[in-house]
């Protein structure tokens, strides 16, 4: 017997709506505007080099590899060894691991599609397109989800470690679900416009870098302080034992 959706063995708390306003109100007040990448194969490999980079290092590696091999065929022939000497030069974590992925990659798609190409994805319904994308080696759903949210302006709804640890802060979710399940079940209660799903993904990581940080979370000013069964528990941490502020 199939189980039921996520939003049915968790439904959406009623604050969900009122996260989403205030945080898209603050952050990205004005309505994004779509943009598809004429060359989503580019914001795919962007994206492999983001994994645990800062998105200055990510911006570097990215050009140092375009510099170097202005066409994808040119890297796949270098082979890896080759990418991953021009990623070195341009620093960063992680390198091997990433050069390997992106090689196997465009050898993957050479191999299956005849082409280093996924522009003809703008064409693919959004199924089609996932299913292609976590094909590849190395790439996962959340992956995937960049690529449909940011390079083809789809309704995709990528969850990031930001966007994990608020939900869990503000018990949007169970505390047992992975970032997997929740960025399924965000698939389900959101709704379903790029709009939407564009401006709560990139204002909640926004809050998640400048208020609602890992470590010493900057409770007293956040904007969601009401709606937080969590801040309860920083703040007296913030406290010490004489009452003084830590």
């Amino acid at each position: 017997m199939a189980r039921p959706p996520l939003s049915e063995q968790h439904p959406a708390p009623p604050q969900l709506g009122e996260v989403a306003r205030r945080l898209t109100d603050a952050y990205l007040p004005g309505r994004p505007h779509p943009e598809r990448s004429a060359e989503p194969l580019d914001g795919l490999i962007s994206t492999i080099l983001s994994q645990q980079n800062l998105a200055v290092v990510t911006r570097r590696q990215f050009a140092a590899l375009k510099r170097m091999y202005p066409r994808w065929e040119m890297a796949l022939h270098d082979g890896p060894d080759g990418i991953e000497t021009t990623l070195r030069e341009a620093g960063g974590g992680l390198i091997r691991s990433k050069s390997l992925t992106i090689w196997n990659v465009l050898h993957t798609l050479e191999e299956a599609r005849g082409t280093l190409s996924l522009a003809d994805t703008r064409g693919m319904a959004d199924g089609e397109v996932r299913a292609l994308l976590e094909g590849l080696p190395g790439v996962g759903p959340k992956t995937a989800s960049c690529v449909l949210l940011f390079d083809l302006a789809r309704p995709a709804m990528p969850v990031d470690t930001h966007i994990d640890r608020i939900s869990r802060r503000l018990e949007l979710v169970p505390a047992r679900w992975n970032a997997v399940k929740i960025e399924r079940w965000y698939e389900e209660v959101l709704p379903r416009t790029w709009a939407d799903r564009y401006a709560f993904h990139v204002s909640t990581i926004a809050h998640g870098r400048a208020v609602c940080r890992s470590q010493r979370p900057r409770c007293a000013g956040c904007l969601l302080l009401d709606l937080c069964p969590s801040a309860a528990v920083f703040m007296y941490g913030e406290q010490q034992p004489d009452g003084r502020a830590g």
